[in-house]
């Protein structure tokens, strides 16, 4: 019997090159701040600024780089390479936070509730999902909770048949906390180890529907007390600083434990990763990197920043 197993990041250089690949974007624009033979001056230090801004660190965590980067020993940065430096900057940053989801099946199924906005790729994310938990191989239940979206039920019904996974729905506008319930008493009995369930998107800003999430929440906990037992978050980080304020008002309504940052391949502003990571302090636990199901990864805070920092040439 299963009791905790961490999901470790994966490896090997061909993935490595996927995940930089997917950051070509962010890359570009921290990567050649580091072109030629660089020294640490202000002209430099300027460049990083707009580099880490442009990469939408945001305002708070660019200066506190900087700032470190300013008091940092002279008589290291004169013998290490500057963007060593900055990696061990952001290494600082994005370590206490790179931390793999740990399955325990004391009590199955081992219950993922998954939030977010319209648009930030839930959906796709738990079938992406439910694809890497299976390789395990754990068994997998899908639960339809986004009643509202159009076609959000078949969309969530194909990820199902993809992966050979059986999928709990109901019909267009029932109660999304039923449909939940009824998933949790379902994969109890037949006994499956984990139960992704998904909710309907909606704006952090609106109240009545947070406290929909929250009436979610109450009623798996009723079914088994120490459910959910994560609550994930998906962010598009294409949305930069938005989806900072998104995780914010998320956290404080329904308590989130980790977050999945999606769509990394399509925005320069991948720096935003940094930003959450310091104000929040919650756990990344998954990126996604292409539209590939072996495209969302787990996260790694060592190779992201590698893969962030490094030429794709070297």
């Amino acid at each position: 019997m299963f009791n905790k197993q961490n999901i470790p990041a994966p490896q090997g250089n061909g993935l490595f090159a996927r995940l930089q690949s997917g950051l070509t974007r962010t890359r570009a624009t921290l990567a050649s701040l580091f072109t030629g033979q660089p020294i640490w001056d202000d002209n430099l230090l300027e460049k990083i600024e707009n580099g880490l801004l442009s990469a939408d660190v945001g305002i708070e965590v660019t200066q506190q780089i900087l700032m470190r980067l300013q008091h940092h020993p002279k008589n290291t940065r004169d013998k290490q390479d500057p963007r060593s430096i900055l990696q061990q900057e952001m290494l600082q940053i994005l370590t206490s936070v790179s931390q793999p989801l740990a399955i325990h099946l004391d009590s199955k199924p081992f219950s993922i509730l998954v939030v977010g906005v319209n648009g930030a790729g839930k959906t796709t994310t738990i079938g992406k999902l439910a694809h890497y938990f299976l390789s395990y191989p754990y068994s997998v239940m899908l639960a339809a909770g986004d009643t509202f979206r159009a076609a959000a039920v078949e969309q969530l019904q194909i990820w199902g048949e993809r992966n050979a996974v059986p999928v709990i729905a109901q019909a267009h506008g029932a109660d999304s906390a039923a449909v939940i319930f009824d998933a949790m008493q379902a994969a109890k009995a037949r006994n499956t180890d984990i139960l992704i369930a998904d909710t309907a998107g909606r704006l952090h800003t609106k109240t009545n529907l947070m406290d929909e999430l929250k009436k979610i929440k109450r009623i798996m906990t009723r079914q088994d007390p120490t459910a959910p037992h994560e609550v994930l978050l998906v962010l598009d980080a294409s949305t930069g600083q938005n989806a900072l304020q998104q995780a914010l008002q998320f956290h404080a309504a329904v308590g989130v434990t980790g977050i999945v940052l999606t769509k990394l391949d399509g925005t320069a502003k991948g720096g935003i990763i940094l930003a959450i990571a310091q104000k929040l302090k919650l756990p990344i636990r998954f990126i996604g990197v292409g539209e590939a199901v072996e495209d969302l990864r787990p996260f790694n805070a060592q190779e992201f920043v590698s893969a962030l920092l490094t030429d794709a040439t070297v």
